[in-house]
């Protein structure tokens, strides 16, 4: 892989943007290092950025489909992250991008028919999202509830569309060397979804019936989230989960002859919800073709926070479910749940494991870190859209969203909610803007 990836003498630049000082100086200006930080775990790799380098379309088609197990993490990105190599960078944003179009579909219009779910039908949405040529058909709406009783405008039902399953079309399979399925995950904004973030207690995520596996626990708002059932809604069929393992199944059986990739993709609780389905698949083993061949399983977290405990990350890498974290160093979610109990106080110099390990969040998988910040607008190291910017200009990133802030546009729609005084609403709306704004 590296020898068929590698590149001559590429120019590497820190994936850092700091506040600039200067007011004639535009904001999100890239400053250099002066050391490289040191290693300090092993499943954590912060990257350097290779400068874009122009190469011919067919040449990059070729290489992808000759080596896409690589990117999609077959070594876990061994030799592709010091410095980030463009095949991988051009995936890591291709799929963001899929997950910024949940965003940009997602209606909060309230006298839209079609209010808090996808503004356009499934064979038009990629175009209306600006997406026509990406290669990809979409074939089902996903819907999720959280199981928790808040009070709601009257007539509506708490299921909201939280995404899309979606499959490339036979020309991008000659692209990418295999059919891929990919689902993604829009982040949270509803006023449940909020909640959701913050029930940060483990509980067992018993997804397996014929092995619970009890030391495996996730975040019970996720699991929630993941797992709740509005019968009401006219528009899912199901449970979150159900509704996906429906859909991903069908399309193996569809594609059952040809060579397959499952690729989740999510943003901020979107990762969580990708997190959980890809274990999922992998721990009933639906990954598995007609021979009994694995279908590799890779998730791109951007922005994600924590889902469970120590067991459910050693269970993920045992199943081979691949995960690259792409995350903001100066993102609070990230560091959410488990802001004290996590990975690093597990064990105590290095060999004596503690008493509370069991109830440590860990994160799962490799970690592509980046660096920006600016005190003018803070709730941008958290926006997906500045993720994907920096990824594609890391000389120059201008902090800003094309006209659609879209932190903003959740706040926005909590305010706008006719609910009846609730002081967890408050209180999670208060919670929300605290997180966006520490640099914790």
């Amino acid at each position: 892989m590296a020898a068929s990836l590698s590149m001559s003498n590429p120019t590497r630049l820190s994936c850092q943007i700091r506040l600039n000082q200067d007011k004639n100086t535009p904001l999100g200006q890239l400053a250099l290092p002066q050391r490289n930080s040191p290693q300090t775990k092993q499943s954590v790799k912060a990257v350097s950025v290779v400068a874009p380098v122009a190469a011919p379309k067919a040449e990059t088609s070729t290489h992808l489909a000759e080596s896409w197990r690589e990117v999609q993490g077959s070594d876990n990105w061994e030799d592709l992250l010091e410095p980030l190599h463009p095949l991988l960078r051009d995936e890591i944003i291709r799929y963001g991008e899929f997950v910024t179009a949940c965003y940009k579909a997602f209606n909060l219009d309230p006298s839209s028919k079609r209010y808090l779910n996808c503004e356009y039908g499934k064979k038009s949405m990629m175009r209306e999202v600006g997406m026509k040529d990406c290669g990809y058909q979409v074939t089902k709406y996903i819907y999720a509830t959280p199981d928790i009783s808040i009070p709601t405008q009257s007539g509506t039902c708490c299921s909201r569309w939280i995404g899309y399953v979606a499959v490339s079309s036979d020309e991008e399979v000659r692209r990418l060397g295999r059919r891929d399925i990919v689902v993604t995950f829009r982040g949270t904004v509803t006023n449940t979804e909020w909640i959701a973030n913050f029930m940060s207690s483990l509980t067992p995520a018993r997804l397996d019936p014929h092995n619970p596996r009890s030391e495996v626990k996730v975040e019970s708002g996720f699991l929630s989230l993941y797992t709740s059932d509005d019968s009401s809604c006219k528009f899912s069929n199901g449970s979150c989960r159900e509704q996906l393992l429906s859909e991903v199944s069908r399309l193996i059986n569809e594609y059952k002859d040809e060579e397959l990739s499952i690729t989740v993709a999510g943003h901020s609780m979107g990762s969580s919800l990708a997190m959980l389905l890809a274990y999922d698949i992998a721990e009933l083993g639906l990954n598995r073709n007609e021979s009994n061949q694995e279908i590799p399983i890779t998730v791109y977290s951007f922005g994600g926070p924590r889902v469970g405990n120590s067991s459910f990350k050693e269970r993920c890498e045992e199943l081979g479910v691949k995960v690259l974290r792409i995350v903001n160093v100066n993102d609070p979610i990230t560091k959410l749940p488990g802001v004290f109990l996590n990975e690093n106080l597990r064990v105590l110099g290095g060999r004596y494991e503690l008493p509370w390990s069991c109830s440590c969040y860990a994160h799962v998988g490799v970690e592509v870190a980046l660096d920006f910040f600016t005190v003018q607008n803070p709730t941008c190291v958290h926006d997906l859209e500045t993720y994907i910017n920096l990824l594609k200009c890391p000389k120059m990133v201008q902090v800003q969203w094309g006209g659609a802030d879209l932190l903003h546009m959740a706040r926005e729609f909590l305010s706008s909610q006719k609910v009846e005084t609730w002081p967890w609403e408050h209180a999670a709306r208060n919670m929300g803007n605290l997180v966006q704004s520490l640099r914790i």
